[in-house]
Parts: C-alpha cells; structure tokens; sequence
C-alpha cells in the first residue's frame, strides 16, 4: 500500500519551507522512524521521517524546490521482507582450457597509413591569363597588442565569481529587514554604560557561582535582568502595533539573538522575569549550543515580546541594531574599551560600553525611549539595585 510523506505542520505562522537535503534516494529501503528529507524553514531546519518501513518509491520534489505545508514529497511502498533463503550450491566448474592456436605470420608487406596531412582538398585554379589575388597587407595599421596567453588566464581567473543560492532563512531574514524598515517609524538612541561594577561582581562571584550552578557568570543575565526591570517601567516598549490598536504584553519573553553560520537566528527565554541568573545564563549557553548543532526547535525560536543583541561578541563598538517585527523594541550591546571618562571632577579609565535602542516610534516616543536606557544604565552601573528589585 502506497503511504505518501507529506510536509508537516511547520509550527506557528510557518507555512513555507525549502527542501535542505534528502537522506534517501528514490529505490532506497526505509525503516519506520528514520530521517528521510530534512527541511530548511525560516526559524529552524526539521527532519521529516519515514512512518512505515518499506521502499521510497517515487521522490516529487528535489533539493532546494520550496514546498507547503501538506505537499506530498515522496511515496513509500510497503513491501513484506522474506529472510533470503540460503541454497547450497555445487561449485562451478573450472573453464576448459585454451587450445593451442597457430601463431599468425604478419604478411611480407605491411599496408602503408594513410597520410592524413596530404590529403586535402583540391585548390580551385584561377582562369587562364588571370593571376590569382593575394590578400593585401595595410601596413599602416599596427598589429594588434596580444597578452601572452599565461597572463590572460590568470587574469580570468582573478576575476572569478560564484552565484549562490540563498538558503532559506537567509531569504525571510532579508524580507523582515526590509519590511521592518519599511513599516515600522524606527529610530535609535544611545548611550554608555560604566561596565566597572558588573565585571567587579563578577570577578567576586565568578567562581562560586561556576562550582554551585555549572556555568559562568555572563553579561547576558545582567542585561536581561536590567531589561526587565526597565520594561516595567516603560511597558509600550513591550508591546506590538496591531492596525490602530497597541497590544501591551505583560509578561516577558526575551530573544536573545545568536549567531549562526545561516544567519542570526533568535531563541526566546520564556517568562525570563521569573528565571535566576543560572537560569538565564544556563539556556544561553544551551542556545550557543544548538545554533552551532543546528537543533533548534520551532517552539525555542517562537514569539518573544522584546529582544537583546550582542555585536560586541564580534567587536561591533556601536551599531544600530534592526526591530524584530511584530516587537517595538531592541537592545543592542556592543564591545567593551577602556576609555578615560570623567568622574567627581577627575578623568579615569574605565571599561565603557555603548548601548543601543531601537523603537518604534509610531507607539514609543522619544523619552520614553531615552528613560528606559537610561534606568538600564543606572542598574547596570550599581548592580546590587538588580537584586533588591527583582
């Protein structure tokens, strides 16, 4: 009976998906269970696995063809399997041998070849009286400058370009982009961060914490910390625009956006407001896993109310970080430098970092925007007031 494998529901608002590679081919024997195809999808890549064992009969669609949700991609056959029955079987014979044949004498005289370069086709001959023209010479013109032949083909092949396909998720990424700009009134306000007392904290505890919860004391949790706490405060910058309507979310889904080799992709710590420091920083460090694993489930990469991005991992010193459509806000934190600043009267070095905002102007106004990085600043600059408020 003939089972058709179809693409499966995708999770929320997905409905697309690209065929990333198949793990079987057209006539391979399948077992219940086993990878067939695995799919490329804007957020995260999924296999699809075979339901019944048998052999994959026809395959409708091929590597890098886009399919929906529902579309059939390959046909299995179920098929009984019989254990191959052993027979005994007598040994061939051994081949007879060859009889002697007389040895061919080569003839007295051998048949000359044929000299291809004297065969060629007869010239027409001019009439009679008329001397045939030769081709005339300008001499005027100068020959022609030639490349000798070595350096016109090293000059090719430095000027060698490759046309890429792009997967899938780099495609959506490129869309939202575009679209976020477009729709959205995005604008952004900066600021610096005195990182003194944060590292302080963490040179203290660094240890401790390591040996008590299993992982390192990272930025990140502080920076979620001190979003939070600063969210509350200014709640429009946890929301999302639907037509006239703002939809002002009070709870708090945090992305934390991860580097990957095809693209940024964006894991969300659910309920981040109830979540320790461990907590955060233990799923960071799963998250940084499975973007370099490529396991991300559709579930870990859905929804989110407000974003936190990290380009000073790759030595961004300030840059404008783009909104993640449907939010109105993002944090954008970038590298650390000793720089001299000036504190009571007198210039010191300190670690500074400058931060980021992006909002949507359209519901987020200007200071607002300014207040929640600045109240980010001030918990961050005395990290002690994070604990006391939550």
């Amino acid at each position: 009976m003939p089972i058709e494998v179809k693409v499966p529901d995708l999770g929320e608002s997905i409905t697309e998906a690209t065929i990333a590679r198949w793990m079987k081919q057209e006539g391979d024997m399948v077992e219940s269970g086993e990878a067939l195809v695995e799919l490329e999808t804007d957020k995260a890549n999924l296999e699809v696995s075979a339901e019944r064992s048998g052999t994959l009969s026809s395959v409708y669609k091929k590597e890098g063809d886009d399919v929906r949700v529902g579309d059939v991609l390959a046909v299995i056959e179920e098929t009984a399997r019989e254990a191959p029955k052993k027979k005994l079987e007598e040994p061939p014979p051994p081949p007879p041998e060859p009889e002697e044949q007389p040895q061919k004498q080569p003839p007295e005289k051998e048949a000359p070849e044929p000299d291809w370069a004297e065969e060629q086709a007869p010239r027409p001959e001019p009439p009679p009286g008329k001397v045939p023209e030769m081709p005339s010479v300008d001499k005027e013109k100068p020959d022609i400058e030639r490349k000798p032949e070595g350096q016109a083909r090293m000059a090719d092949a430095e000027r060698f370009e490759e046309r890429v396909r792009m997967s899938r998720r780099r495609r959506t990424i490129a869309t939202r982009l575009v679209e976020a700009q477009r729709a959205a009134a995005m604008l952004t306000t900066f600021n610096e961060v005195d990182m003194t007392a944060v590292m302080e904290l963490r040179r203290r505890h660094k240890e401790s914490f390591e040996k008590r919860y299993g992982v390192g004391l990272g930025l990140t949790s502080f920076f979620v910390k001190a979003s939070i706490a600063a969210l509350k405060e200014f709640p429009r910058l946890n929301a999302e625009v639907d037509g006239d309507e703002m939809i002002i979310k009070h709870y708090y889904d945090v992305g934390i956006a991860i580097g990957d080799p095809e693209g940024l992709v964006v894991p969300v710590l659910r309920h981040a407001d109830r979540m320790s420091f461990a907590d955060i920083e233990k799923a960071v460090k799963r998250f940084v896993e499975q973007a370099q694993n490529g396991t991300f489930s559709i579930e870990d990469l859905r929804g989110g109310t407000f974003t936190i991005t990290n380009g000073g991992v790759f030595g961004s010193l300030m840059s404008t970080p783009i909104l993640n459509p449907p939010q109105v806000g993002i944090l954008g934190l970038h590298r650390i430098q000793d720089r001299p600043v000036v504190i009571d009267g007198q210039v010191t070095v300190r670690p500074m970092m400058y931060v980021a905002l992006s909002y949507d102007h359209r519901i987020v106004d200007g200071r607002e925007s300014v207040q929640f990085l600045v109240r980010v600043k001030q918990l961050l600059e005395d990290p002690e007031r994070l604990l006391l408020e939550g």
